[in-house]
Order: C-alpha cells, then structure tokens, then sequence
C-alpha cells in the first residue's frame, strides 16, 4: 500500500502515527471498545475515534437506525422528517437549543456560530479558548490564513479570571464573541465560567460553549448542563459523540440568534442526509434510557485514579495525571518517553493515546480498565 498517497499518512491530522504511537497501522473493523488493524491485531482502545464514539463501536441500537436510513435512501431533494424530529428531541432535552442548524463536522459548526455572532454584532472580532478546529478564522499561526483574518482572532486563557476580563473589556467595542471550550484539561472554575457570562452581556458580544468533546459526555447538553451556567451560553456547537461516530455537528441556541441563519448563508449539501440523522436520534435514546453519562463518569473515575497510581508507581516517568474522569491521560517526563510507553502499550494491545483526551464509553468495564492500566504499568517497565 502506498503510505504517500495520502500527505502525512492520514487526512485526519490526530491519527498520523507520531500523534498516537508511533507505528503505521491502519485499523480493518472495530467493535465495542476494541479494533483490529490490518494484520488482523486486537486492541483494547482508549482513544474511541478521538471522542467521537461513547456507546462503543457498532452499537446496535445505532447500526439499526442507520441501516433503516440507508434503506430509506439516504439523502433526496427536499429535507427530510428526521432533521425537524431530531431538532425536536434535542431541543426537548437540552431546552437552551430553542433552535438549530445541523452540518457535519465540529470546525464548521464552531465557524457557523461565530458566522452568526457576526451577523448578529455587526462587529469582527473573536475571543478563543481551547481548539476549535482547522478553519481560517481561529488558527492564527497556521501558514496559509490570510493576515486580515489572522488578526480578527486572539486567544483568552482558560480559567484565568482577571486576564479575560481584561481582555474582554479591552475589546468590546470590536467584540463580537468569545468562543470557549469549557474543560481544557481540567475543570472551569465558577468564577471563570460567570465571568464569561457577565462580561459578554456587559460587552454586548455573544457567548459561544464549543461543546464538541463535552457534549454526550459530561452530561447530554455538556458543560452547560453540569455546570449550570445561568443564564445559558447564546449559542452552543455539539459534535463528536452526539451520533456515536456518524458525521454530524450541531449549531444551537437563542431563537433570535439562531434566526439570522437566514440574514447570511450557513449550507451544506449533507448536512440533511438520514443516516448521521438517524443515528443521532437513536443515541440520544440510549444515553437517555441507559443512564450513559453516569456509567462514563464511574467508569472514567475508575481510570483516572488508576492513572494516579501509575504516576505514583513510576514517578521518574509519569510527571502528571491530567484531565477529568471522562477525557484524562497522562504527563511523561519527556517526548521521547511519551512515544516509547505509547508504543510498549500498543505492542501489548492497547492504545492509550499520549496527549489530551484518552476516553471511556459505554464498552468500557471495570475489568476492561483494570486490564489496561496493568498493560500501561508493564510498558513503563519496558522502558
């Protein structure tokens, strides 16, 4: 197989080899919480499509929505029933969605929001926190964005009060959003999170919650939800798990906000086709019905106090435990080191990835983390 057919050896940009570790391999099938590569290995996975999946691989309840979507044929030329049911149930559930647009990936949902703080502001300029994916308007040091562009966007630190207050007020004027992801590796703080909201209302700028990782996994409506931040953010972008790996984003929020979706252009061919639909209606069922949050945060619990005792058995190794129950990994003393555990884990059949996030799913047993975390004890001992 030619690797250099595809630059950098994957189109997405967190499964190159160097970024998990460090072996081309190429997966064949996954299922549950598990996946085989193309010489027919069996891992135990950890890093479940970079989030997007948190009811396992292949769930049924989901794999039969799709294959009844696939059945009904997919897309066709006006919208279908499923976009306004599924629009419905969201809404329903998670109520500071008064209104939504679907598209199909997380980067230009994050865009289409703040599309829409502009429309609404009639101001340009952005405030960030966390990753919000490739597109021009938020990746500054990327070659190739324009310098007007670039200059639109500054970064405003996490959980850093007084410095984003100061940054939010300096700006007002121009402000037409700040866009924050609510956990960057470890929980907000209260005071952070209503500083955000005070402020943004005092600036007149919009309130955007980039709940792409969050969402279906801290709570079904994300950080929002666990934190109940009153009043709610003005708009929020869901993503990642919210159809348990079919391509699908949501935009969401204030009716009036959301309403000048039609004042600008916010389209895509399919956005609309019944497969991502389906599969996203029925996920929302399952989290509802089996109490899917609940068992990610005991299971996750469950790793991350491992985690702390892998730092403390090879304390010269493992520098750090970061992140929270539902997205943890570790902090090594050096890059290098980090590459060699990864790769030791993954000889012995698990692939626990070495950066921010590692999560559990549904899939995941206590004997599953228990298994895993003797497979990370054994690669720092090989190394």
């Amino acid at each position: 197989m030619n690797d250099w057919r595809v630059p950098g050896f994957t189109s997405t940009g967190s499964k190159r080899p160097d970024a998990l570790f460090g072996t081309p391999a190429r997966m064949t099938r996954a299922a549950g919480c598990r996946v085989w590569d193309e010489s027919g290995r069996e891992y135990v996975d950890f890093v479940m499509a970079l989030g997007a999946v948190a009811l396992g691989y292949g769930h049924a309840d989901v794999n039969r929505a799709a294959t009844a979507a696939i059945a009904a044929g997919v897309v066709g030329p006006l919208p279908p029933v499923a976009e306004a049911e599924l629009a419905e149930a969201l809404a329903e559930r998670i109520p500071w969605l008064e209104r939504v647009r679907f598209l199909k990936t997380g980067a230009e949902a994050v865009a289409a929001a703040v599309r829409l703080a502009r429309v609404a502001t009639a101001r340009e300029e952005i405030l960030g926190c966390g990753y919000h994916g490739w597109l021009d308007w938020c990746q500054g040091a990327a070659e190739g964005v324009p310098a007007g562009v670039r200059n639109l966007f500054a970064e405003l630190p996490f959980n850093d009060v007084a410095a984003g207050r100061e940054l939010i007020r300096a700006r007002a004027p121009r402000l037409a959003a700040v866009v924050v992801e609510p956990v960057v590796v470890s929980e907000p703080t209260r005071e952070w999170l209503q500083m955000l909201r005070v402020e943004t209302e005092r600036a007149g700028a919009i309130l955007i919650f980039d709940e792409i990782k969050t969402a279906f996994r801290l709570a079904i409506g994300g950080a929002a939800e666990r934190y109940t931040l009153k009043p709610a953010p003005d708009l929020v972008v869901l993503g990642k798990a919210l159809a348990n790996g079919f391509p699908l984003a949501v935009v969401g929020g204030r009716a009036d906000l959301m309403n000048a979706a039609n004042r600008t252009w916010i389209s895509s061919t399919l956005a609309t086709e019944g497969v991502a639909l389906a599969a996203a209606r029925a996920t929302l069922e399952v989290f509802e019905r089996d109490g899917v949050c609940e068992h990610i945060h005991r299971i996750g619990t469950r790793l991350l106090h491992g985690l702390h005792e892998v730092q403390r058995m090879h304390a010269g190794l493992v520098t750090g435990v970061a992140g929270i129950a539902e997205m943890c990994f570790l902090h090594y003393a050096t890059e290098d080191l980090s590459r060699g555990v990864a790769l030791r884990a993954a000889e012995r059949g698990l692939l626990f990835k070495r950066t921010a996030y590692n999560f559990v799913s549904l899939a995941h047993d206590e004997g599953t983390v228990d298994r895993a975390l003797a497979m990370l004890h054994e690669a720092l001992r090989a190394v």
